[in-house]
């Protein structure tokens, strides 16, 4: 009786459903998430070390080398057969086995420095520091586009979402006329095409649930993915909050808004910079052909006994002077680098230039489009749901046809899915102008 009793409790406990605790993500959350665990945005973050470093070393390049360096060596010189050789009188004499043991220690101190080098040590700092900075600002428009990317994913969730709900809705009504139908064709009430059409429409709604639950699993999943999240737990998604652009107003007024844009952009102000970039190393391409002067200073001693080494002291310091007169064209080769990378900064500056106008353009006519898609698009949505109610209670009274009465709901569903993608639309495109006017953050 034990033995049954526990083989019961063990069934019970294996039946039991596992509940997990779903993790609620808004988009707020999403956001902060992105900027956070991206993988590109904390690799492009850590190559900013580097650019850090290279402003270090640029200044590095004015002090002193500074140097220390230490020796010691054994030497043994053995002689075991002995030799003859000849002394101060010219008398051979013999010279017997011998073994000579040398021991030596040395310590040098000393570096170098630079005295001129045509300025081209600050101006490799300044370029150092302009490259810092246009990193900096390449990265944060590595952020706003990753904040514009999530945006994306997490309003395709939410277009999935409601529209995964609006497609239970219709199976259940489907689910439910389908069986008043039959009801009345039990009764002789209806033709067999009305019961055959309304069959083909439940099993038609229920495909269409399935693949919109692939849909929203799989918008879940990319996001997910792209958070650098756990995709095995659970999580719950929610539109924290209503956007609404203080630039509404000024979607009439482009001059406005693509001045703001070259202001604001992060990837213009950048380029900016790397065009001044170039033209630092155009001034330190130019410094070959000016002379340099260089100096080293050293101190060294050395001894055959440790305890001696200080007796014996050694300093130096030495200035030279270096004249360029042909290096082989090495010069002109860097000043013709130099100067074609300033053009090629300039041109890629003016096509960016072009191409913000382009994109705010852009942005500006779909957010426009979309706000007159959602207003229009709400309409139909009420126009179609009362139609369909007429023709519903239509139906049941006999005064229109099934096919009348589904066209009127086939046009409800059409109006509502529409409307579910231009709310969706609305909401993205308005980060999608913030992008282009280099006003998204997440704040």
């Amino acid at each position: 009786m034990k033995r049954i009793t526990k083989i019961i409790l063990l069934i019970n406990l294996v039946s039991v459903p596992f509940i997990t605790a779903q993790e609620k993500i808004t988009l707020s959350q999403a956001i902060t998430t992105a900027l956070n665990q991206n993988s590109t945005l904390i690799q492009t973050s850590n190559s900013l070390k580097i650019s850090e470093a290279s402003v270090k070393s640029a200044y590095g390049g004015l002090l002193p080398t500074l140097n220390l360096n230490g020796g010691w060596s054994w030497q043994r010189v053995s002689n075991n057969q002995g030799n003859t050789q000849i002394d101060y009188l010219g008398n051979i004499e013999n010279v017997g086995e011998s073994q000579i043991d040398s021991r030596n220690y040395n310590l040098s101190l000393g570096g170098n420095f630079t005295v001129f080098d045509g300025l081209s040590s600050f101006k490799n700092i300044s370029q150092k520091k302009t490259d810092l900075e246009s990193a900096k600002l390449d990265l944060e428009k590595l952020k706003q586009d990753a904040i514009l990317q999530t945006v994306n994913l997490f309003v395709l969730i939410m277009n999935y979402q409601k529209t995964l709900k609006f497609q239970e809705e219709d199976l259940k009504y489907n689910k439910d006329l389908l069986e008043k139908i039959k009801g009345m064709h039990e009764l002789k009430m209806i033709a067999n095409f009305d019961l055959y059409s309304q069959e083909y429409q439940t099993a038609n709604s229920q495909l269409i649930l399935l693949q919109a639950e692939s849909e929203y699993e799989k918008a879940k999943l990319n996001l997910l993915t792209y958070l650098s999240k756990d995709i095995t737990k659970e999580y719950t998604f929610e539109l924290d909050s209503s956007y609404v652009l203080d630039v509404i107003n000024d979607l009439d007024n482009p001059e406005i808004l693509y001045q703001t844009a070259l202001n604001r952009r992060a990837d213009f102000n950048s380029q900016k910079l790397k065009l001044e970039s170039g033209e630092y190393q155009l001034s330190i391409a130019k410094s070959g052909l000016y002379p340099n002067i260089s100096g080293n200073y050293g101190f060294s001693t050395s001894a055959v006994k440790l305890g001696d080494i200080f007796n014996r002291k050694v300093y130096n310091f030495g200035l030279s002077l270096n004249i360029p007169i042909f290096s082989g064209w090495m010069t002109e080769y860097s000043i013709e680098s130099a100067l074609v990378q300033i053009k090629n900064s300039n041109e890629q500056l003016s096509a960016l230039e072009r191409q913000i106008k382009t994109e705010v353009k852009a942005a500006m006519l779909d957010l426009k489009s979309t706000q007159l898609q959602l207003e229009v698009t709400k309409t139909a949505v009420k126009s179609a749901k009362e139609t369909w109610d007429i023709q519903r209670e239509k139906y049941k009274l006999g005064t229109v046809t099934y096919i009348d009465q589904q066209l009127a709901y086939r046009d409800f569903v059409q109006a509502t899915n529409n409307s579910i993608t231009a709310e969706s639309n609305y909401i993205y495109k308005q980060f999608t102008l913030l992008n282009a006017l280099g006003l998204l953050n997440n704040q």
